[in-house]
């Protein structure tokens, strides 16, 4: 079964969490940047001791090293929603556990638990829980609700919806039920991606799909119809019979709102 989100919609989003090797990969991206940082401050910092009561040398150092793992990161993940520089090398978004964007208190969360799960035991922590996790986490995860998914380049397109000259006639006529949310989802999903399934796994799932879905249709299709060509006439089906009964209703309400707005018993309205 696929990995996703279930909002509170019962619908299921496609977000699968990101791989362990891909977020250590992205986490180590981050680690050499944030090196490199605190690098060049630490060196800005020893210059400056020369010009500072050497008093205020601890002080200074604990203040950079606080601001690289936790101002940094914390600001970094709020402002860009979960994506730090490894993260969007690799294809990888944080997210809240419901699947919406992180705020300040979770990158803070995050940040925090991170100064000793990943700074001063070098990541071991992190390894563990991770490996651990069947989503990933690491304690920081953990303590703010959150996960790394895959987000790879831009937003997927979903292939159109065409209904199949030789089904048209008997979708017109079939009964269909309300596909389940996850259902229909899924069918949409398999039909945009068939191009770029192995055939043995797109002719399984193809008819796995049709099969449930059938269940939702009466009569059948005519024998003989290939599924993935049933699957696309119900969808399209489907979705132009929602349409229909969209654009019915938005017809009633405005005739409602029409009838609402006139003075009772035919009286009438002197503003008109």
């Amino acid at each position: 079964m696929r990995e996703g989100i279930l909002i509170g919609e019962g619908v299921v989003l496609d977000a699968r969490p990101a791989s362990f090797a891909t977020r250590m990969l992205g986490a180590l991206l981050d680690v050499l940047a944030i090196w490199v940082v605190l690098m060049l401050l630490l060196v800005v910092t020893s210059q400056s001791l020369d010009f500072i009561d050497p008093d205020f040398g601890p002080a200074i150092v604990i203040a950079v090293l606080a601001l690289v793992m936790v101002v940094v990161p914390t600001t970094v993940e709020t402002l860009t929603r979960g994506r730090s520089l490894g993260k969007l090398a690799l294809g990888v978004r944080i997210v809240r556990d419901d699947g919406g964007p992180v705020r300040f208190r979770h990158a803070f969360l995050r940040a925090l638990v991170g100064i000793g799960e990943l700074w001063l035991t070098l990541g071991s922590v992190a390894l563990v829980a991770s490996l651990t996790n069947d989503k990933g986490k690491r304690l920081g995860d953990m303590a703010a609700g959150t996960y790394g998914i895959r987000v790879r380049g831009g937003k997927g397109t979903l292939a159109p919806l065409v209904m199949p000259p030789h089904l048209q006639s008997w979708a017109a006529r079939a009964d269909m039920r309300r596909l389940p949310d996850g259902l229909a989802l899924a069918s949409r999903q398999f039909l945009s991606r068939v191009n770029r399934l192995n055939p043995a796994s797109r002719s399984r799932l193809g008819q796995d799909l049709a099969a449930q879905v059938e269940r939702y249709v009466a009569p059948g299709p005519p024998p003989g119809t290939h599924p993935e060509a049933f699957l696309m006439a119900v969808l399209t089906e489907r979705r132009d019979r929602d349409w229909t009964t969209a654009r019915r209703a938005q017809d009633r309400a405005g005739e409602q709102a029409e009838t609402l707005h006139r003075l009772p018993y035919s009286v009438p309205d002197p503003a008109r």
